[in-house]
């Protein structure tokens, strides 16, 4: 854990994991209950600090969320190839979003529907009541018009399905809802 001198106003504490390599369980050689369950597969990326320990705002962070590892790294891989976006980090529950999205503080959520605990439609939910609240992008296999009244119920700024995922796609959206 790296942070600024006690009683510093930037006290800005950051986890340094960018694709941690630590066997499960562990997150950065200490244990994930720190972080919440045990068997958490909760990954946290650290902001990139500016001029004056202030975070970098010319970058979109995008937190991933699913409970499955092969739709992950998909969907790490279309952030990757979108110029202008990067992964801040990912959560395998809706449970895991919410405390994940507290500590990273995304612009842009991509969020699973069906998850273990809580459904990517109540953690979007819980994650709008955030001020300021993060874009929620929510992705299933259901169809387009069962996922268009997913996000209409939630407030999610749209669904795609996993299928459609893309890069211009993933801009298309947020260029939409950060014009709203």
């Amino acid at each position: 854990m790296l942070a600024a001198p006690p009683g510093d106003a930037r006290d800005i504490r950051i986890c340094l994991v960018a694709r941690d390599r630590s066997p499960r369980g562990t997150l950065g050689g200490e244990p994930l209950s720190r972080y919440g369950s045990p068997h958490s597969t909760l990954r946290l990326v650290g902001r990139k600090l500016g001029r004056g320990g202030l975070p970098k705002m010319s970058v979109v962070r995008v937190l991933l969320v699913d409970d499955q590892a092969p739709f992950l790294r998909a969907m790490s891989a279309v952030v990757e190839e979108t110029h202008g976006f990067e992964v801040a980090g990912e959560a395998s529950s809706g449970e895991e979003s919410i405390l994940a999205a507290a500590e990273l503080l995304p612009d842009f959520v991509l969020m699973d529907v069906n998850l273990p605990g809580i459904d990517g439609v109540e953690a979007t939910r819980r994650l709008r009541r955030r001020r300021p609240p993060p874009v929620v992008l929510l992705l299933s296999t259901y169809d387009e018009d069962a996922g268009a009244r997913f996000a209409a119920e939630c407030g999610a700024a749209d669904y795609v399905t996993k299928s459609a995922l893309g890069p211009d796609r993933l801009r298309e959206v947020w260029v939409a809802a950060a014009s709203r």
